[in-house]
């Protein structure tokens, strides 16, 4: 490159030679057809050589001029381009390239497009920042409610990505806020409205005293999301909670003062029928009471006046009401059978009602109480009632099926005669589960007054000593029976004899004679008696055993009303039971 550079000038030196030499030839034949003077030849020629000097200053001092002025704008711009790059964040080739690069204009030819292009970047970037930081601030006075400044102030200083991703970074952390504000807002108000309907208040009224953009419009654009406003619906949310509350609270009680007014004063379903719906409440928890209108002041103005109205009417008809709750207390102890409460027996009441020494609501209450009290008793004999009805039902096939077998048409072909048929066949299968129905429900008396630790009465009686004599009856009658069948089978015999000429001994048949002597066959087999016979017959064994077994059966519908059982004290009669049952435990 130097050699190439040496030749280079020698060639212009030697052009300028030549042309320089022609020149000063030409002038030299025209000094010498002048005649000029050798002195005045070399004065000319210093004179041109002056000039060329001159000229030659001039030249260098404008390219000097034009070094220096290159020189000033390729440092300018690689000044400016090392601003931008610092203030982007970012690096360029320039660096590179300018080593390939020797002379000032190759350098200025490559850092002008670099320099442009991160100029254009910059206003990108400086758009992005002022986009970025209006947004964030749009959303600071949103939360804050302060005013929104016009003036966006971007630091050009530094516009690199980092910052630039701090800023979206601060932005996305705002819209996230601004969203979870809006979602609170959105729930905040529809709780306030659900609550405002649940109570029969205004919604616009109650949202507008928070902020007026929450009545004006719904759309999420123009809804306040500001501290004061979250805080101002929270503050009205439990406001109407607390309301809510209270109002629950005072309706559940006038409900249930209705509740016990109808159920004192009997009110008819037309009554009841407007305020029925209304009853839902007491199974509602608080929080939980959400139709619409169910809690507003009309509905319990109108309620309460419901109340004020039954509780006038109230005091005309309580003896009415405890004349009624005594028989249904007794009704209830009817089908337990159980003795109800003689504390409270009509003309005890009645008296004590007209006396004026007692409130008939507290009478009222103390036969509620009874009643309670007898229907979980009723469910703790339920198992032995249940035995005492499957005793009695067995009973009374027996009892038809003795009818049935003195029926002399039994068997005759008459209608229904197989129906018969049928039914006595199962009756059969029942009253042969007589005893065993018996000793266990005798078994399972035993245990329950053992657990208990009481004597289990039925109508006022001890069901064992009921059992007891019915067993000792039983097996009278069963006695009565086999002597029955014996004496049957020994007349039988004595006719055999007579018919087949069988002679017997005079004292044996003196002896069977006199033990049969007034008996005969009926039509249907069965031995009975002329006029009075030493034994029971099977026709009158029955009809007492009929007559016995009526009187069991009002077990299942009236008092028991047994007249051959004393009423006995119950303390010492279970004592002497238990005395004498040792086992009466175990088998509990």
């Amino acid at each position: 490159m130097v050699a190439g550079g040496v030749d280079e000038k020698s060639l212009i030196s030697f052009i300028m030679e030549n042309s320089c030499g022609v020149l000063l030839q030409e002038l030299q034949n025209i000094w010498a057809e002048i005649g000029e003077s050798k002195p005045d030849q070399d004065k000319i020629l210093l004179e041109i050589e002056n000039e060329c000097l001159q000229l030659y200053q001039r030249k260098v001092d404008e390219a000097t001029c034009s070094k220096a002025r290159l020189y000033q704008s390729v440092t300018a711009k690689e000044a400016e381009l090392a601003a931008l790059m610092a203030s982007l964040g970012e690096q360029t080739p320039y660096s590179q390239a300018e080593k390939r690069v020797s002379s000032l204009k190759e350098k200025l030819a490559a850092i002008t497009p670099l320099l442009e292009d991160l100029k254009v970047r910059k206003e990108e970037r400086i758009k992005q920042f002022v986009d970025v930081q209006l947004k964030i601030e749009k959303i600071t006075a949103e939360i804050t409610e302060n005013g929104r400044s016009s003036n966006v102030t971007c630091e050009e200083q530094d516009l690199s990505m980092r910052k630039l991703n701090e800023y979206q970074t601060q932005l996305h952390t705002l819209q996230k806020e601004k969203s979870d504000r809006l979602q609170k807002v959105l729930n905040y108000t529809n709780e306030v409205h659900s609550l405002c309907g649940v109570l029969g208040l205004e919604f616009r009224k109650i949202v507008a005293e928070v902020h007026p953009s929450l009545r004006e419009t719904s759309s999420e654009e123009y809804t306040n999301i500001s501290t004061k406003t979250l805080d101002g619906l929270f503050q009205a949310v439990l406001k109407l909670k607390e309301e809510r509350k209270s109002r629950t609270y005072k309706l559940r009680e006038t409900l249930k003062s209705l509740l016990e007014l109808w159920k004192l004063m009997d009110s008819s379903e037309n009554e009841k029928h407007h305020f029925v719906k209304f009853t839902c409440i007491l199974d509602s928890p608080y929080g939980e009471i959400t139709e619409p209108g169910l809690l507003s002041s009309d509905i319990i103005k109108q309620i309460e006046t419901e109340v004020e109205r039954l509780t006038e009417r109230k005091a005309s008809r309580m003896k009415d009401l405890v004349l009624k709750r005594r028989l249904e207390l007794e009704e209830v102890c009817r089908r337990a059978h159980i003795e109800p409460d003689m504390s409270t027996a009509p003309e005890k009441t009645t008296a004590l009602i007209d006396s004026g020494l007692v409130d008939p609501t507290e009478l009222v209450a103390n036969i509620e109480a009874q009643i309670m009290k007898a229907r979980e008793e009723s469910v703790g004999r339920k198992e032995i009632i249940d035995r005492i009805n499957r005793w009695l039902f067995a009973c009374e096939e027996e009892n038809w099926l003795e009818e049935y077998s003195q029926d002399e048409n039994r068997y005759s072909a008459g209608k229904g005669a197989h129906l018969n048929l049928k039914r006595a066949e199962k009756a059969r299968v029942i009253v042969n589960k007589i005893p065993a129905i018996v000793d266990n429900l005798i078994l399972k008396t035993f245990a329950w007054e053992d657990q208990k630790n009481m004597p289990f009465l039925y109508d006022g009686v001890r069901l064992i000593s009921i059992l007891e004599e019915y067993r000792l009856t039983r097996q009278q009658k069963e006695a009565a029976k086999r002597q029955y069948r014996d004496r049957k089978k020994l007349y039988s015999l004595l006719e055999k004899e007579s018919v087949y000429g069988s002679k017997p001994s005079s004292r044996r048949s003196s002896s069977l004679s006199s033990e049969i002597t007034g008996y005969h066959m009926d039509v249907n087999g069965f031995m009975t008696h002329d006029s009075t016979p030493k034994l029971l017959s099977q026709s009158s064994y029955s009809s007492r055993h009929n007559r016995y077994f009526s009187d069991i059966r009002r077990l299942s519908s009236t008092h028991l009303n047994f007249v051959n059982l004393p009423r006995e004290d119950t303390s010492s009669s279970f004592a002497s039971i238990s005395g004498s049952e040792p086992e009466s435990s175990s088998l509990g």
